[in-house]
């Protein structure tokens, strides 16, 4: 029986091959504390059937490539989409600016009074 393991989708630009991203926790042998622990694995997939982000299983298989031991048994959840975060710094610097300029022109009209 092959080896399974259960990871999250992290590059899918290859033609027939997924990178998988696998992360367990591990008891550190000499300190005894919990650590965790990221592996990569390069997995077969036939269909090119997932995207980044998918909850996929994957299984040991013989070798198809240099660095391509795994397939691609199921995907287990689909990814919901992308989240994009604005980035939109301009906009926050000339907010701050204008906050500035009409503080000190109160504070400049204060003190005429």
């Amino acid at each position: 029986m092959a080896r399974t393991l259960t990871g999250v989708v992290s590059s899918d630009k290859r033609d027939k091959t997924i990178t998988v991203t696998v992360t367990s926790r591990e008891t550190h042998p000499l300190y005894r504390k919990q650590v965790t622990a990221t592996r990569r694995y390069s997995a077969h997939d036939e269909k090119n059937l997932a995207n980044v982000g998918d909850t996929v299983l994957i299984a040991e298989t013989r070798p198809v490539s240099k660095t391509k031991n795994w397939e691609l048994v199921e995907i287990i959840e689909k990814s919901h989409g992308k989240v994009e975060l604005k980035n939109d710094t301009n906009a926050i610097i000339d907010d701050a600016t204008q906050d500035t300029q009409s503080t000190e022109a109160s504070i400049a009209k204060e003190e005429v009074k």
